[in-house]
């Protein structure tokens, strides 16, 4: 037998022919008229301090105590209570939530930059923040990264989680770059790409590599596509992308992709950021945020490891170093040898033949590896 009322089971057959919001559910219309009179009393205390913004911005800063630095103070608190209260009358309404649910959002309003940014803050933010911090990009490229923009990293329409280790022949062309700001108006970004993992063999240590750098980038929260390969404009693109790749015997490369604000209204010099990174080696990216006042707010990340495909990558793009297999330097220590001591180490002798078959075996003691002296 079915269950429910007759208006309920025909409801049902025919939803997807109903528009939703009139969905033949009483507890669902009755809480749309709670959610509507809730949002007329949101807009009447929009309009409420609207006209409070339009009075003080009509009075004289002379006539306000603490004059225009008061004003000013007033206003911006005044600004940030609108746009609160236009993300509360919203919040609750289920028609955004369907919008904002099936993709369907508008982020030049306000309340979908808002559930956008609270989905993200839900995982992927946290995922991105820990392998800043698993990866130690905080302090090894800069002293402070807190990333307020979702950027999703793609090699060949595949989406490549932070972190992952991608092959030399998929990273081999350029990325395409999905961000998605929460704060309206456009912004000019610069998009830089660093190898932290470079080895310097004659110092001992690592350094870094520029593998791609372009500024004056436009970005707003409804344009969020950047594909890398595409930006080839003689005031936007500075150092071209050059493949990602490890040498063998080397551990893996940590290539970071770091989006950086510029000043509203200030275009960064490309011909400059040609002349000073153009080498790509030795590169810093806290100089260069410092130099050209950038501030960043994006990261993404990639690994790179040698595989069957790293030597013709080398050879396709004239990268030297193929041939060349990195080893560990092995230390040797200081301190004196010590005579083997314990129970195995007194019996080792002809005397304790018949003993050496319970030492033999034993995982971790193996002859093979010469720590059982032979006499």
């Amino acid at each position: 037998m079915p269950i429910g009322s007759r208006r309920r089971r025909m409801a049902m057959r025919t939803t997807q022919n109903i528009p939703f919001e009139q969905l033949p559910y009483q507890a669902f219309q009755e809480a749309r008229k709670i959610l509507a009179a809730d949002r007329e009393d949101k807009l009447a205390k929009i309009k409420a301090e609207l006209d409070k913004i339009a009075k003080l911005e009509a009075k004289d800063a002379a006539d306000v105590k603490g004059g225009q630095k008061m004003k000013d103070v007033k206003l911006a608190s005044l600004r940030r209570e609108v746009e609160r209260l236009k993300l509360l009358a919203d919040a609750n309404d289920p028609l955004v939530k369907k919008r904002f649910e099936d993709g369907l959002g508008d982020m030049n309003k306000p309340i979908y930059r808002a559930l956008a940014e609270k989905k993200w803050r839900s995982y992927d933010y946290r995922l991105i923040t820990q392998r800043i911090k698993q990866f130690n990009i905080v302090p090894d490229v800069l002293p402070k990264l807190e990333p307020t923009a979702d950027v999703q990293l793609y090699f060949r329409q595949s989406k490549i989680a932070p972190g992952d280790i991608v092959s030399s022949q998929v990273s081999e062309n350029a990325p395409r770059l999905r961000v998605q700001v929460f704060n309206k108006g456009e912004r000019l970004v610069t998009v830089v790409v660093v190898d932290s993992d470079v080895p310097d063999i004659e110092g001992d240590s690592f350094t870094k590599r520029c593998h791609y750098l372009a500024a004056n980038i436009p970005l707003s929260p409804t344009d969020t596509s950047l594909p890398l390969g595409k930006i080839v404009a003689e005031d936007q693109l500075a150092v071209p992308w050059m493949p990602a790749f490890s040498q063998k015997g080397a551990p893996y490369h940590r290539l970071g992709i770091y989006l950086l604000e510029q000043r509203a209204g200030d275009k960064v010099d490309v011909a400059a950021l040609k002349e000073l990174y153009a080498a790509r080696d030795g590169f810093s990216l806290k100089s260069m945020r410092d130099k050209f006042g950038l501030a960043p707010f994006g990261f993404s990340l990639f690994r790179s490891v040698w595989d069957e495909n790293t030597a013709a990558v080398m050879a396709r793009h004239g990268i030297p170093g193929a041939d060349v297999e990195l080893r560990p330097m092995r230390v040797h220590s200081l301190k004196p040898p010590v005579k083997p001591r314990g129970w195995e180490a007194k019996r080792q002798g002809p005397k304790y033949r018949h003993l050496w078959k319970y030492t033999k075996r034993i995982k971790g003691i193996s002859n093979a590896k010469g720590w059982i002296k032979r006499r």
